[in-house]
């Protein structure tokens, strides 16, 4: 008697359990509707293209195509580690990626500290349009304007310089200044943009811990140490987590557009050889490898990075 009971409630649950998930995406329709654009460009965009991977284990041939070019193993990533440019490449793309990821995020999170201390909103909201406006300017126009000002012999500051008898200025063919070119260029682009996201949890922090350190009779000084940064490092830890994800993208289009003859030992990244070996060269079977590597080497950061902020400080991606 027993048993019928609990199978009759289990096949009547069962219907009605699929009545209520339908009625919840009816609800929710529109909602969907608007997350199908988002899910069709990474279905497109991110999934689909992994077929590719397979181009790395061939020697792949255009005419024949995938599935007619030969298996080669792994032949392709032999190639990329006994080649004599993969330590140098390597090197670089480690050394300016750090250099990213130590001297950009912390200017993002000074910007936003320093724009929440602004009591006047009108001021504070021209400061913002002022820096986060250069993120919207491509790498093209961005290496321009460093031309015009630091081009060797006809740059605004380069001319400046030799004018009044301080020598020669040529920082876009200099391998020593080239790493901090790059850098710079890239903290005057994207500091504002980046500041957005910590002001945005900046946000979200109750004020009544404001109001309570101020009863406490704690400055401004102790009311960010000890409640503005607790607020904001969750997000910090996420952010560094997914650079470090990225640590072997050291920027293509930046590096690839100030790229020149003379800095190639300090200049030359992953991404400008596999541009090199993939199009200029028609090494498609090469380049795919590279990216293999390069994905499996962020894997391995990301996860590795997650564990280390759980341990740490107790939050992480998941």
């Amino acid at each position: 008697m027993n048993k019928t009971i609990v199978s009759e409630s289990m096949t009547t649950a069962k219907p009605i359990g699929y009545r209520k998930s339908l009625q919840r995406l009816y609800r929710s329709k529109w909602m969907i509707i608007m997350m199908i654009p988002g899910l069709l460009y990474y279905l497109l965009f991110h999934y689909v293209p992994m077929a590719g991977i397979l181009i790395a284990f061939q020697d792949y041939n255009l005419l024949k195509g995938i599935w007619g070019s030969p298996w080669v193993g792994l032949d392709n990533f032999r190639i990329i580690f006994q080649s004599p440019d993969f330590p140098l490449i390597m090197k670089n793309t480690l050394v300016i990626s750090v250099y990213r990821i130590v001297f950009n995020m912390l200017p993002d999170v000074m910007l936003a500290l320093m724009l929440n201390e602004i009591r006047s909103q009108w001021f504070k909201r021209v400061v913002q349009t002022i820096t986060y406006g250069p993120h919207f300017l491509s790498w093209i126009i961005v290496y321009g304007i460093v031309f015009s000002l630091f081009a060797p012999g006809s740059g605004l500051f380069t001319t400046f310089i030799r004018d009044m008898g301080w020598g020669e200025l040529n920082l876009l063919t200099d391998a020593d200044y080239f790493r901090p070119l790059l850098i710079g260029s890239d903290l005057w682009k994207n500091v504002g943009f980046g500041a957005i996201i910590y002001l945005a949890a900046l946000a979200g922090i109750n004020q009544e811990l404001y109001e309570a350190a101020v009863v406490d009779g704690a400055g401004r000084w102790r009311q960010m140490w000890h409640i503005t940064l607790p607020g904001i490092r969750s997000v910090f830890v996420l952010l560094l987590i997914l650079r470090l994800g990225s640590i072997l993208d050291a920027g293509f289009d930046q590096v690839y557009i100030f790229l020149n003859a003379r800095v190639y030992d300090v200049g030359d990244i992953i991404d400008t050889w596999v541009f090199r070996q993939g199009l200029e060269q028609l090494n498609f079977s090469i380049a795919a490898a590279t990216g293999v590597f390069k994905s499996v080497i962020g894997l391995i950061f990301i996860l590795g990075a997650n564990k280390l902020a759980k341990k740490v400080g107790g939050s992480g991606i998941w």
